[in-house]
């Protein structure tokens, strides 16, 4: 069963359903604060609207939001991929390609994560790139029956 690399791309996809499903919930529950400095900084991030050229006057706050819905989304997008071409039973050759695309935009998200985000979604994203990295390792290199 560890051999098998559907095992591993099949883990992927559950972690990142779950890690989108996780990080979605950061986009409903409000920040507690707990002193002035963070009442402050807060005010500021949600109501202070710079002028960004082009008639455009984001709060701090609207781009955190903007940019935290596209992890969830980024994970949406490569299970649902990666899970219809396991559904679709897609022959390894190509599979090894769009594994590997996989772990490349995952591993690039999974250093950014770990230099500027905190633990739950670095273990996460890790754990996605690991079952990424198992799959592609254990993908059969040629689609011929030896």
């Amino acid at each position: 069963m560890l051999r098998r690399y559907t095992f591993w791309l099949i883990a992927a996809v559950i972690f990142q359903f779950v890690t989108a499903a996780l990080h979605s919930l950061s986009l409903i529950i409000t920040p507690e604060l707990h002193n002035d400095t963070e009442r402050q900084l807060h005010e500021l991030i949600t109501n202070y609207h710079p002028d960004m050229g082009g008639g455009f006057h984001p709060s701090f706050w609207n781009l955190f939001t903007a940019l935290s819905a596209c992890y969830p989304l980024l994970c949406i997008l490569g299970g649902l991929t990666l899970g219809y071409l396991v559904l679709k039973h897609t022959g390894p050759e190509i599979m090894r390609g769009i594994i590997l695309i996989n772990l490349i935009v995952f591993g690039v998200c999974f250093v950014i994560v770990l230099i500027f985000t905190f633990l739950p979604p670095i273990i996460l994203t890790g754990l996605i790139v690991i079952n990424l990295l198992a799959a592609y390792i254990t993908v059969p290199k040629s689609d011929s029956i030896a």
